[in-house]
């Protein structure tokens, strides 16, 4: 037996048993009961882990916000942008006086008002919130605590802007 300054022998005296056991086996299957399987197993998924294991944060509710405020403001002057395009081209009619007078009429006070104050607290936010972004895009305010303070600010601003827009 040979030790070569090793712990250990180098050469083992008893030859190692090679066993050889089959633990894993194949069995043939059509493609409905593959897709069976499939279905079984995506049961047990998780459907959206990442929402149960983090907190919302005030980040969360601000970046949501801006893309809600977003779209909501780009659909609003689309739609106006396309109806009064349309309204030209075929001769129907829409303009502001008639829209004015349509609206005045038609739309009751509390409509009235909620409509203003959804585009007033909408638009002063994702401006707001567009500005930080670029103050972002400068690289400024980007530890946590710049993000909070912008990210206050933002609300802030908006509460301020918005009912200043509301009540004017």
């Amino acid at each position: 037996m040979l030790f070569l300054g090793l712990n250990k022998p180098a050469v083992w005296s008893k030859p190692l048993r090679m066993m050889s056991r089959r633990l894993v086996s194949t069995t043939k299957t059509s493609t409905t009961e593959q897709q069976q399987v499939l279905i079984a197993q995506r049961k047990n998924r998780p459907v959206s882990p990442h929402l149960t294991i983090y907190q919302p944060q005030l980040t969360w509710y601000l970046s949501s916000l801006h893309r809600v405020t977003g779209v909501v403001l780009g659909l609003g002057f689309f739609v106006a942008t396309i109806s009064f395009g349309v309204s030209t081209a075929f001769g129907l009619g829409l303009n502001s006086n008639n829209l004015a007078k349509w609206y005045h009429e038609k739309v009751p006070t509390w409509m009235d008002w909620t409509a203003k104050a959804t585009g007033a607290y909408f638009l002063t936010f994702h401006f707001a919130n567009g500005i930080r972004h670029l103050i972002w895009d400068a690289g400024k305010a980007l530890t946590l605590k710049g993000v909070y303070s912008t990210g206050y600010a933002v609300l802030a601003f908006m509460a301020i802007a918005g009912t200043a827009m509301l009540t004017w």
